[in-house]
C-alpha cells in the first residue's frame, strides 16, 4: 500500500529555492536538497522528478515571487518616480540575499530553453510595468525625457544585476545604497 505524502510540497519547494539561491545548480547536491526540504530522496524524485526538474520549478517560483515583489513596489506610490525609487530601495535592502534569477542566468545563460522561457516571461511583465511607470514619471517632468522608457528600464535592470552581484562579492550597505542612488540619478 502506497504511503501518502507527509510533507507540504510548497514548503519543500521554498526550501529548495533557498538551497539553489545559495549554491546554484551545480553546487547543490541531492543530499543538500533532501536535508533542507526535510524529505526523503525517494519523495523528492516521486514529487518533483529529478534535480533538474526541481531546479526549473525553483527558478520559476523564485522568478514569479521576485517579479511580483518588484511590481508591488512599482505600484506602491501615487507618483511614478517614488515607486521607481521604492523598487530600487527594495533591491538594495535585499541585495545581500542571493538572487536565483541572476545566478541561474550566470550559470546557464540562454542555453536551456525551459529556463529562457521563465526569464523572458518575468522580464516581459516587469519591463512592461517599469516602462509604464517611467513614462508616467517623464510625463510628470520628474525624470529625463531624452531617453526612451525601454532604454531607461534596461539600464535600471542592468543596475539591479550589478547591485546584487556587488552584494554577493561583499560590497557594504553604504556601497549598495550608493549604486542604487547613482542608478536613479542616471535617469533624472
Amino acid at each position: 500500500m502506497a504511503r501518502t505524502k507527509e510533507f507540504d510540497k510548497e514548503l519543500a519547494l521554498d526550501a529548495a529555492v533557498g538551497v539553489f539561491r545559495e549554491h546554484g545548480f551545480d553546487g547543490t547536491s541531492t543530499d543538500m536538497l533532501v536535508r533542507a526540504m526535510k524529505i526523503g530522496r525517494q519523495s523528492l524524485y516521486d514529487t518533483f522528478g529529478d534535480k533538474w526538474k526541481l531546479y526549473c520549478l525553483a527558478v520559476e517560483r523564485y522568478s514569479t515571487e521576485e517579479t511580483n515583489a518588484h511590481l508591488v513596489m512599482l505600484r506602491k506610490e501615487p507618483r511614478a518616480v517614488d515607486s521607481i525609487r521604492a523598487m530600487m530601495e527594495r533591491v538594495v535592502e535585499t541585495a545581500e540575499q542571493a538572487c536565483l534569477g541572476i545566478s541561474s542566468i550566470c550559470e546557464f545563460g540562454q542555453s536551456r530553453p525551459e529556463l529562457t522561457y521563465v526569464y523572458q516571461t518575468a522580464d516581459r511583465r516587469l519591463m512592461h510595468a517599469t516602462c509604464q511607470r517611467l513614462e508616467e514619471a517623464q510625463a510628470a517632468g520628474d525624470i529625463s525625457g531624452t531617453l526612451s522608457s525601454d532604454e531607461m528600464a534596461d539600464f535600471l535592470f542592468a543596475s539591479v544585476a550589478g547591485i546584487r552581484i556587488a552584494a554577493r562579492s561583499g560590497a557594504s550597505q553604504k556601497q549598495l545604497k550608493s549604486l542604487g542612488r547613482l542608478a536613479l540619478r542616471a535617469i533624472e
